[in-house]
């Protein structure tokens, strides 16, 4: 061989030959159909489905034609589109019925894997479709290909007759059932909890099942059946529940069952048994179940028997049935209805005062029932004969038994006014209790008692007066009015006017002249007797001058008055007290400033200058109008000064002495809110309070505090704060004072005593928002809404109020010159001139806000102005004051 070139030896030639030889037998493979799966013979119980599935091994699968299946006649297998193939011979050879109405062919053909391969399908396996199947094609048109396939079939162990549950009865024998049906047959035993059950005793193994004579209870439990057949392997399980049912039995009875008319009615048949009886309730004389009847209902799982309106054709025979599986059993009662009492006569009595009076009460019933009596409204009840509590009244009761009838009689004699009213009979008997009300009425003569307590009338400046009249009386009395013992009626005076007004008379009286500032007489009569009421109509004037009034207490803003009222006539009640002030050196009171005050409140004047002295005059008012200006008092304020001790908001469980501080309990026992009201700042506004907590112990009257343990906090805009993580159990001593720009307050001490233990108020510190805090938050996202749509319309449309504040500070200086000019967009810092100084602002009722309706000067003519007045009123737990009506100098309305 030449230089570089390949030396191959004898024995690499020999294996390319036999390469070689190898590729060429390949290429030559010899066609044929193969089925899937490839065992030769599929055994397949009765019922299951099959799939065989027929495919060409061939050099060229396009040179393969004519794929189909056939069975062991050569009958070809159509596919599942075309005509249903039914097997007309079974593998015995035996002619088939045929079927008909089938919604699928039990045996057809499918063309699968791209038409490549042709599947054989089964629906459901039956013993006539054993037998040889044929797969058969062609293949280069002249040759033919064949494969066959054994299919045969068997029954597995089918249940023909072995229910899972099955109930013997107790005391009778009974077959367990289980009968099996198998090709080949199967052989049958029976185990319980696990264990052989043997053909001995009480147990017999037959060809149905496993007899069990005389069943007991201890029969219930599981039974095992099962079946094997040997040839085949096949073994299989049914477990049966054997539960043993006892026969019903129904608890005796009672001989008689009573039950009330016109009211409901209940009653439970008892019976015992397995399972649990189901019942019916049967009367007698038409031997009707119960529960077919109106107002009639019966549970048939407890054996209630429920009648929703007793009626007297319900009186008879009713028997209780309960039956279940096992048997029926039954017990029998009587009826017996009860009439209840019916009041039929009670009526109402009118009697004069002193004589006897008679209320008669007529009740049926059976049996008959007994009556009684009572005031209404009240629980005692009179008893037969004599009363010990009252000797007048006397109760007598006559029963009448044949009619099932009593009528009871309450008797009073000397009748009094206090005896009129309403009256309760009571009838009573075993089926129930009835009521009515009847009344007595006491008639008598006319009386005016109840008006003798009555002031006068008054009345000013002719306007009309009202004198209204109503007399006591039964019956009711005619009124007539007389005048110097005149009828009115008579005197056809313009002046004066009666209207009737049902049992009321009303005399109108208008008083042009002073002749009519006298008595008048009222008359009323009936047919019992007569009375007479004087009643007199006065002339109202305005309250005399204040008798005194006195400063209490004086701040640098404010100062409390003690006023002593006029007198005044019992029906004119002074109504309201007034005050102006002004400041000393101001000779015009035009100028003053009013307050009003009701006569219950504190008398407090606010809004005064510090170090600043004035001139104060009181009034009363009426009705009529205000008092004579009096009671002058000269005072000075003092000056700015640190503020009045705050006072706080607690009732003490012990009152302070002298040198104790007053102590108060708290209900938890690990905090207490600590509340106070805003005192008097003096001139300077409060700015905060200070709250300072030590706990400790008093021993000897001594307080000592516990070193490093007390706690101290600034409260800027709240009048409460809470002292939290207390020990329980435990004094703490608690100073409170208030600030200004000037300094504290004196301290304000109170003594806390906690609970013991854990709180005793249960406290949730995570508590559910209330309806305030979820409306406030559907307000705060409806703004933010409303901002984020309006920043869109500022950046999108240059719309809305942010784009207009844009364009306002981009504005030129022209511009908001103008504006300066005009006043517009100016802040101004201090207030202007007005004709008085103006007070500092001051503390009212726990808020520091200036008493605007003071500023303004009080005057009354034309060139001065206008004047705010206000008015103070005290309704027990704060000050209220209000814009009034304006009061000139020495001015009566």
């Amino acid at each position: 061989m030449a230089s570089g070139g390949v030396k191959l030896n004898s024995a690499s030639i020999t294996i390319l030959c036999w390469i070689t030889i190898l590729g060429f037998a390949q290429c030559q493979k010899i066609p044929s159909l193969q089925i899937m799966p490839a065992a030769s013979v599929q055994r397949k119980p009765v019922g299951n489905s099959l799939l065989l599935t027929c495919r060409p091994d061939v050099p060229d699968s396009t040179l393969i034609s004519d794929l189909r299946w056939s069975d062991s006649r050569n009958m070809t297998i159509p596919p599942k589109a075309t005509k249903y193939y039914y097997p007309q011979f079974d593998s015995k050879g035996r002619k088939l019925p045929a079927k008909a109405g089938q919604s699928s062919p039990p045996i057809y053909t499918e063309s699968i894997a791209g038409g490549q391969a042709l599947a054989l399908l089964f629906n459901s396996l039956q013993e006539s479709m054993a037998g040889v199947y044929y797969c058969a094609a062609s293949y280069s048109v002249t040759e033919q290909l064949a494969a066959s396939v054994l299919v045969e079939t068997y029954v597995a162990i089918t249940w023909k007759d072995a229910p899972e549950d099955q109930r013997p009865i107790l005391g009778e024998d009974y077959i367990v059932r289980c009968e099996v049906y198998a090709n080949p047959p199967a052989t049958v035993d029976w185990l319980r909890d696990g264990d052989p059950i043997k053909s001995s005793g009480r147990y017999v193994i037959e060809n149905r099942g496993l007899l069990i004579r005389n069943v007991s209870e201890s029969d219930d439990g599981l039974y095992t059946c099962r079946a094997a057949v040997i040839s085949t392997g096949e073994l299989a399980k049914r477990v049966i529940r054997v539960e043993v049912q006892i026969k019903p039995e129904v608890q005796q009875l009672p001989t008689v069952l009573n039950a009330v008319e016109g009211q409901s009615f209940s009653y439970l048949c008892n019976a015992t048994g397995k399972p649990v009886p189901e019942f019916q309730w049967i009367k007698k004389s038409t031997q009707q179940n119960v529960a077919d009847i109106d107002r009639f209902s019966v549970n048939a799982l407890t054996g209630q028997l429920d009648i929703s309106r007793v009626e007297q054709d319900d009186h008879d025979t009713y028997t209780c049935v309960a039956k279940n599986a096992a048997g029926i059993s039954e017990s029998t009662t009587k009826l017996n209805v009860l009439i209840r009492p019916k009041i039929i006569e009670f009526m109402n009595i009118t009697v004069p005062e002193g004589q006897e009076a008679v209320l008669a009460c007529r009740a049926f019933g059976r049996p008959p029932p007994e009556i009684t009596f009572r005031r209404y409204g009240t629980t005692e009840e009179y008893r037969v004969g004599l009363q010990v509590s009252d000797d007048r009244i006397v109760l007598d009761m006559q029963e009448n038994a044949e009619r099932s009838e009593t009528i009871g009689n309450l008797r009073i004699s000397q009748l009094d006014k206090t005896d009129d009213g309403l009256y309760d009979c009571i009838a009573r008997n075993p089926g129930d209790v009835a009521y009515k009300v009847g009344h007595i009425t006491v008639e008598y003569k006319p009386n005016f008692d109840h008006l003798k307590a009555l002031p006068p009338v008054y009345t000013w400046e002719q306007r009309p007066a009202n004198l209204s009249c109503f007399a006591q009386a039964i019956p009711n009395a005619t009124i007539e009015w007389r005048w110097n013992d005149r009828r009115v009626a008579d005197l056809y005076d313009i002046n004066m006017k009666i209207e009737e007004q049902g049992f009321r008379s009303d005399l109108i009286i208008t008083p042009r002249e002073h002749r009519y500032y006298t008595s008048y007489k009222c008359v009323a009569t009936n047919r019992l007797g007569r009375d007479e009421h004087v009643m007199e109509l006065r002339e109202a004037r305005i309250p005399e001058a204040v008798a005194q009034a006195k400063p209490r207490s004086v701040s640098a803003t404010s100062m409390t008055f003690d006023i002593i009222p006029p007198a005044f006539e019992k029906g004119l009640p002074i109504t309201a007290m007034s005050v102006q002030y002004k400041e000393e050196f101001n000779p015009d009171w035009n100028t003053a400033m009013n307050r009003t005050w009701s006569p219950d409140s504190p008398y407090i004047v606010e809004g005064l200058r510090p170090q600043t002295s004035y001139s104060f005059r009181f009034a009363a008012r009426n009705v009529v109008g205000l008092g004579p200006w009096s009671a002058y008092v000269v005072h000075s304020t003092p000056k700015r000064s640190e503020p009045e001790t705050p006072k706080t908001l607690h009732t003490p469980i012990q009152e302070e002495d002298e040198e104790d501080d007053a102590i108060v309990a708290s209900p938890y026992a690990d905090h207490f809110e600590l509340r106070w009201n805003v005192p008097v700042d003096n001139g300077e506004p409060i700015n905060f309070y200070r709250v300072k907590f030590c706990p400790g112990s008093k021993v000897n009257g001594v307080w000592t505090e516990l070193e490093g343990a007390c706690l101290e906090e600034d409260i800027t805009t709240t009048t409460h704060y809470e002292m939290r993580d207390l020990q329980a159990d435990t004094y703490y001593r608690i100073e409170l004072l208030a600030h200004n720009a000037i300094g504290f307050s004196r301290p304000a001490h109170l003594l806390l005593k906690t609970a013991r233990g854990i709180d005793v108020v249960l406290r949730v510190d995570d508590r559910a928002l209330s309806s305030a805090a979820v409306i406030g938050i559907v307000v705060g996202c409806v703004l933010l809404l409303l901002l984020v749509i309006d920043i869109l319309c500022c950046l999108i449309g240059n719309l809305g109020l942010l784009a207009m504040m844009c364009r306002r500070t981009k504005r030129s200086p022209s511009d908001l010159g103008d504006e300066e000019k005009l006043g517009s967009g100016s802040l101004i810092k201090e207030r202007p001139p007005s004709p008085s100084p103006l007070p500092p602002p001051i503390v009212k009722l726990g808020a520091t806000t200036p008493i605007d309706d003071e500023k303004q000067p009080l005057n009354t003519l034309p060139d001065v102005g206008g004047k705010m007045n206000s008015s103070v009123e005290f309704d027990g737990r704060g000050v209220q004051i209000r814009s009034g009506e304006i009061i000139g100098k020495n001015s009566a309305v």
